[in-house]
C-alpha cells in the first residue's frame, strides 16, 4: 500500500450518509479506498474497551471501525470533523471531535486524514474541506478537485435517487459505484406500515439495529424512514411539529417523524436511538410531547453494546401485534358503520 495513494474509510458513523460522495470523490482522485468490515461483537467490544463507559454506541462502534482499518494494514484513516452543515447548525460534540477522539485513545503508527467542515465559520465550507484533503495527498489543482467533486455529487445523488424509491442501502449503493440508477418495482402492500426513525448509522447498520428491517418485513409490515423523503418534504415535517433546527441530523429524527405522524397510511413509529446520546433524548422527548396530536402509536428503542436480541424481538412483535390489532378494530368499525348504512336503505 505504500507505493499507492490508499485512503480507509471506518463503516461507522457518517459512512451511511456520505460514503457514495466520497466514493465518487476519492476514485477520481485515483485514490484506492480500503473500507473496514461490517460491524460485529468483536468491533463493538474493542471499540468499548478503549473509551469512557458513557460513550454512545455509534462512538464505539466507530472507534472499532478503526482498529479494523489497522488490523488491514491501512496507513492513512479518513477521520473529519464534521463541525455544522449549515449556518447554526452543528453536529454533537461527540461527532465534531472525533479526530481528537481517535488521536488520543486510538494507538499504532498511522495518519488521520482529518479536515474540517465549518458552514458557521468563514473560510471552511465544503471547497477549503475537499482541498484541505486532497492536500494530504500532494493534490493541489483546483481544476482536479473541484471535477472529483462533482464526480461525488453524481454518485450520491445517484444514490439518494435510489434509497428514495425504495432500494435497501446496500443495493442502491452498489448500483451507484457502477454509475447506474435502477428505480425498483413498487413493493406490494402489506397490512400494517411502520415509520422506523432513526439515524442512518442506527437503522443501516444491521449489527447495531439487529437487521430491523428484515425482522418487520418478516412480520407482513411495511417500514419505511427519512431516507426515503425528500428534503422538502422533511422540512415540512420539522414545521408540522412546530420545530427549529438546531441538529445536523435533526431532520432524520423529528423532520422525519413530523411527516409521517401526518401520513394517514402510517400505523404506528417506531424509533431507534443510541443509549446516552444528548441530543437525540432532547429531539425524542420533542416528538413524543408533540405527537400526542396526531394519535399514533410509538415505540422506543434504546441500544447499547449490551441490548439482547431476545428482549429486542419480543418488543416489536407486541407493538406490531398491537397496530394488527388496531388495524382489524378500525376494519370493523368501518364495515359495521356501511351494513348500518345499507340496513337503512
Amino acid at each position: 500500500m505504500k507505493n499507492k495513494k490508499v485512503i480507509g474509510i471506518p463503516r461507522a458513523m457518517s459512512y451511511y450518509n456520505y460514503f457514495p460522495f466520497w466514493y465518487g470523490f476519492f476514485n477520481s482522485l485515483d485514490i484506492e479506498i480500503v473500507l473496514s468490515a461490517p460491524t460485529t461483537k468483536k468491533t463493538i467490544s474493542d471499540g468499548a474497551s478503549l473509551v469512557v463507559t458513557e460513550t454512545c454506541l455509534p462512538v464505539k462502534v466507530y472507534v472499532g471501525h478503526i482498529l479494523n482499518l489497522l488490523e488491514k494494514g491501512v496507513e492513512n484513516i479518513f477521520v473529519p470533523s464534521i463541525q455544522s452543515i449549515a449556518p447554526k447548525i452543528y453536529n454533537c460534540s461527540k461527532i465534531r471531535g472525533l479526530p481528537d477522539l481517535i488521536r488520543n485513545v486510538v494507538k499504532g503508527e498511522f495518519n488521520i486524514i482529518e479536515a474540517t467542515l465549518d458552514k458557521s465559520e468563514k473560510n471552511a465550507g465544503l471547497n477549503e474541506f475537499l482541498t484541505e484533503i486532497a492536500k494530504q495527498f500532494n493534490i493541489t489543482d483546483a481544476e482536479v478537485i473541484k471535477k472529483a467533486q462533482n464526480q461525488g455529487f453524481v454518485v450520491q445523488n445517484n444514490f439518494n435517487v435510489m434509497v428514495q424509491n425504495g432500494l435497501e442501502f446496500d443495493e442502491a449503493l452498489k448500483y451507484a459505484k457502477n454509475g447506474q440508477v435502477i428505480i425498483p418495482p413498487k413493493k406490494e402492500e402489506k397490512p400494517i406500515s411502520i415509520a422506523l426513525i432513526g439515524h442512518a448509522y442506527n437503522i443501516y447498520d444491521k449489527r447495531i439495529c439487529m437487521d430491523i428491517f428484515k425482522k418487520l418485513e418478516n412480520m407482513d409490515v411495511r417500514v419505511l424512514n427519512a431516507y426515503q423523503l425528500t428534503q422538502e418534504q422533511l422540512k415540512g415535517g420539522m414545521n408540522a411539529l412546530n420545530s427549529s433546527l438546531y441538529w445536523a441530523n435533526q431532520y432524520e429524527m423529528t423532520g422525519c417523524a413530523g411527516h409521517y405522524l401526518q401520513d394517514e397510511k402510517i400505523d404506528g413509529i417506531i424509533t431507534l436511538t443510541a443509549f446516552g446520546c444528548g441530543p437525540d433524548s432532547l429531539m425524542l422527548e420533542d416528538i413524543r410531547r408533540k405527537s400526542k396530536n396526531f394519535n399514533k402509536p410509538i415505540l422506543n428503542l434504546t441500544i447499547d453494546e449490551h441490548t439482547g436480541e431476545a428482549g429486542f424481538i419480543t418488543r416489536i412483535e407486541a407493538f406490531c401485534d398491537m397496530l394488527f390489532r388496531n388495524k382489524r378494530a378500525k376494519i370493523m368499525k368501518q364495515k359495521n358503520q356501511v351494513d348500518e348504512i345499507l340496513q337503512r336503505v
